[in-house]
């Protein structure tokens, strides 16, 4: 098995992945394939059709090429990816491809989706390994010693389209009242229950996110992305529940309450 490591050679296997003929066809297929989930948003429209699990699988792949994880069989014909994945009975899904015989086109075209068991695989003397996002678990953790810091005034300056109606029509200053009352809120409850963040990947580092309940305290309207920084967390920016959920679902399917497509 070898392993595609240039950028070259990455990048084109990832205009097959996402510009593959049908694509909309292969990712209900996968959906239904897969452990039962809801890749939809809930919030918002999209132009994809199940648009988080577009995203998980672009993101996924961006991962695995950053990785070397892209295999390729011995006699350079096919290639594949751990989805990260699994079926209704827990077995790993991969995307397999066959080599392009058309010279004037992409080098590789999607073949189908494989169950870690499949034949097809059997072209592979080592399957490749699932993304990997973080090496220290205790980044997917609050830490509860650590203070929040927060410059909410720019927060909602750069993010306020994000915020859902009537909230995003609000005054400026009224909007910064009930966001700090929200924040305040979140701080305290997050202290109590440390389970309440939950973990995101974003541009090559951990996040935590945070619910922010502007008008219902036990229901959140937005998130808040914090990131541990020396000896505090830092508050970055706001995420619609959709943009909060397709992060997250990146590492793992969220089993919050809060956080549910």
């Amino acid at each position: 098995m070898n392993l595609l490591r240039g950028l070259h050679d990455v990048s084109r296997i990832a205009y097959a992945v996402f510009f593959f003929y049908k694509y909309e066809k292969h990712l209900q297929n996968l959906s239904e394939f897969a452990e039962k989930e809801d890749w939809d948003y809930k919030f918002a429209d999209s132009e994809f059709d199940l648009p988080v699990l577009y995203n998980y699988i672009r993101y996924t792949y961006k991962k695995l090429s950053d990785e070397g994880k892209i295999a390729v069989s011995l006699d350079g014909e096919f290639a594949c990816f751990d989805t990260g994945l699994v079926t209704k009975n827990q077995e790993p899904i991969y995307a397999f491809f066959s080599k392009n015989k058309n010279p004037d086109k992409e080098p590789w075209y999607f073949a189908q989706w494989a169950r870690k068991g499949d034949y097809v695989l059997n072209k592979f003397s080592v399957l490749p390994e699932m993304a990997h996002y973080f090496e220290d678990p205790n980044d997917l953790v609050f830490d509860t010693r650590l203070e929040i810091r927060e410059n909410v005034e720019h927060i909602i300056e750069e993010n306020k389209e994000r915020f859902p109606e009537p909230f995003k029509s609000m005054d400026l200053y009224l909007l910064q009242t009930i966001f700090k009352g929200a924040l305040d809120n979140a701080k305290m409850r997050v202290k109590r229950s440390y389970k309440i963040a939950i973990p995101q990947y974003y541009r090559g580092r951990m996040q935590l996110l945070l619910p922010i309940c502007l008008s219902n305290p036990n229901k959140a309207d937005i998130a808040l992305t914090i990131e541990k920084m020396d000896g505090f967390y830092r508050a970055s920016t706001i995420l619609t529940l959709d943009m909060a959920y397709n992060n997250a679902r990146q590492i793992a399917r969220p089993d919050k309450d809060w956080l549910q497509p």
